[in-house]
């Protein structure tokens, strides 16, 4: 049967068995302790189960059933002897307690608890070897009464209920169930031991990608301490070539601005109408400069992590841009609460986002959600906006749509977005771009995991 089940399953057949298991996948534990501890309870409990199943029908119904067998052979020879010289012989010898009664005191039902189990073997058993057996009740774990009629007459028999089955049968499930939880119990002590390194390293990691520097030693087993030393290995090229790009960027620019120094104290030795022109191109060689510079600095001079009233942050640079004449409007902000970051660099960000929404359209909204997993900060414009296909790559350095945004508005030079996505990243963020629902242009949502 079950190669015929698989081995001939249809195509219709194996859909429905994908369909069980993506059905028993949205059940099952999401977390390394939770599939743990399942691994470890699972076949503890089936053992359980089986070995309760197979004991109690091999063991405690057989054993009723047969003991039970004896004592109605007990009953019908201490009935059949009623009245002579060997009765009380026969009573005392059975430890049975015999009394004649009338038809009006027999029960209308047999009485049995609902969860003695046992006593249905013993029921079933003495109907069937007591000829004139008319009622069995099993009060207790220690009585065992029975009404039989014989010769017209009807008999009320009484005895030791351990005459008819074991004596305490659920001694056997508690002592498995007590011992099964100790050894989970123990089992799962030693997985959390093992399973800690693990635990340690995802959060150090994940803590490395949100830019937060964590100490870390490997340990655990061979395998956890081969993945801790790679990670350690990887986070330091990753910071040893950060802080040579950023000593890099450092000459690069005093290399580079003391030139263009010199230049601006030539020119203004200059005649007006030879001057102005060459100073507009040396002043967009240095906005050119700090754009690249600031983009490629990154997060290096951004300062540590720290908590942050993210509300209070954002009021204060919509507060800042509307000084400077912009036209932002800061929008009810949802949630409240702290959030780890890197204030600088958020600042740096929003203020991108602000400044290239104010660039390409007339106006720009700015609003704060706050839920317990993550902080989105939107930045809303009524430009022309960016189509989907090509939003990707707008978030990409040095990057200009012409064919979308309007580049007689401002003297951009495709950095905006890409810092701002950058500092994202590196607080595990991302910076999505879509279209404002309000204002019709951009939408660029900074969503960064809490």
């Amino acid at each position: 049967m079950t190669g015929t089940l698989w081995y001939g399953a249809g195509p219709r057949h194996w859909i429905a068995y994908a369909i069980m298991f993506q059905w028993l996948k949205r059940y099952m534990p999401r977390g390394i302790y939770g599939r743990g501890l399942l691994i470890l309870a699972l076949p503890v409990v089936t053992l359980l189960l089986v070995v309760s199943v197979v004991f109690i029908q091999r063991h405690f119904e057989d054993a009723s059933a047969q003991m039970s067998r004896d004592m109605s052979r007990g009953v019908n020879l201490a009935l059949n002897v009623q009245g002579s010289p060997a009765a009380t012989v026969v009573k005392e010898g059975l430890a049975l307690r015999i009394a004649q009664v009338s038809d009006s005191v027999v029960p209308d039902q047999d009485e049995r608890r609902f969860y003695d189990f046992s006593g249905i073997v013993v029921m079933r058993t003495l109907y069937r070897f007591i000829p004139g057996l008319q009622r069995v009740l099993l009060p207790n774990d220690n009585d065992v009464l029975l009404y039989v009629q014989r010769a017209g007459q009807m008999y009320s028999v009484g005895f030791d209920r351990r005459r008819t089955s074991p004596a305490n049968p659920h001694q056997l499930l508690v002592n498995m169930a007590f011992f099964g939880g100790l050894m989970t119990f123990i089992a799962y002590l030693y997985l959390r031991n093992q399973l800690r390194p693990i635990t340690r390293l995802a959060a150090v990691a994940e803590a490395f990608g949100r830019g937060r520097h964590e100490p870390y030693r490997p340990s655990g087993a061979l395998e956890v301490r081969a993945a801790g030393n790679a990670f350690l290995d990887m986070r330091a090229r990753i910071e040893r070539q950060i802080e040579q790009r950023t000593m890099m960027l450092s000459g690069v620019s005093h290399d580079l601005r003391t030139p263009l120094t010199r230049m601006k104290l030539s020119l203004a030795m200059l005649d007006d109408a030879e001057r102005e022109p060459m100073e507009r191109d040396v002043e967009d060689m240095q906005r050119l400069l700090d754009a690249f510079l600031d983009f490629a600095r990154g997060n290096a001079e951004a300062g540590a992590p720290e908590q942050v009233d993210v509300q209070e942050m954002v009021a204060q640079i919509v507060h800042d841009a509307q000084r400077g004449g912009t036209d932002v409007t800061l929008l009810q902000a949802t949630g409240s609460g702290t959030v780890t970051l890197r204030p600088n660099a958020i600042r740096r960000a929003v203020e991108n986002l602000i400044g290239n929404a104010v660039r390409y359209g007339t106006r720009c909204e700015v609003s704060v959600t706050l839920t317990d997993t993550a902080l989105r900060i939107s930045v809303e414009d009524d430009g022309p906006g960016i189509p989907a296909e090509q939003r990707e790559e707008a978030l990409r350095p040095f990057v200009r749509l012409d064919a979308s945004r309007n580049q007689n508005a401002g003297s951009g030079v495709g950095l905006g977005l890409a810092i701002a996505a950058d500092i994202a990243r590196a607080h595990g963020g991302v910076l999505r771009l879509g279209q404002s629902e309000r204002l019709g242009g951009l939408c660029a949502d900074i969503v960064i995991a809490r």
